[in-house]
């Protein structure tokens, strides 16, 4: 055998390896990495139950959107219906309206004519009292004819009116 230098290193190998194994260094090496296996498995647990935690947090926001779209196309129906209605009021109110001054117009009309036909009348019984007037007094002379005249005159008014 021979101890050259490949013997030696071979032989500190293998001496360092059984001081480490002396000192516990592979149970302590195993315990880092049983640790960080416990730390990495604690962190996806926890990464987990963030994420469960987050999709419920979603679900629940994503429920109150749906809620508050369906109520605010309820709102808008609503409010197409009120705007629909009112419309049909006012057009109601305003033909109304128009009517009711048609017709206020129209009986205004029909008191204007006929009152300009009662001044009509009135002025022709009044030419033609005048006239009969005139023609009496040329041919029927005295207090007879006065009385006469009279007597015509009042009721021809009255007929006339």
């Amino acid at each position: 055998m021979s101890l050259d230098a490949e013997f030696f290193v071979a032989l500190g190998f293998v001496l360092f390896v059984v001081l480490l194994g002396y000192m516990g260094v592979h149970k302590q090496l195993l315990a880092a990495l049983d640790g960080r296996t416990n730390a990495i498995a604690t962190e996806l647990a926890e990464a987990q139950r963030l994420r469960e935690e987050a999709a419920g947090v979603l679900a629940s926001y994503e429920k109150k959107r749906a809620e508050v779209d369906a109520e605010a196309q309820a709102i808008i129906a609503k409010a197409k219906a009120d705007a629909e209605a009112l419309m049909r009021d006012a057009t109601t109110r305003m033909i109304d309206f128009v009517d009711r001054h048609t017709r206020q117009a129209e009986e205004k009309i029909s008191m204007a004519e006929e009152q300009a036909r009662s001044e009509v009348r009135a002025a022709a019984a009044d030419a033609a009292i005048k006239a009969v007037e005139i023609i009496l007094h040329d041919k029927i002379a005295g207090e007879l004819a006065n009385d006469l005249i009279m007597k015509d005159i009042g009721e021809l008014k009255s007929r006339l009116n």
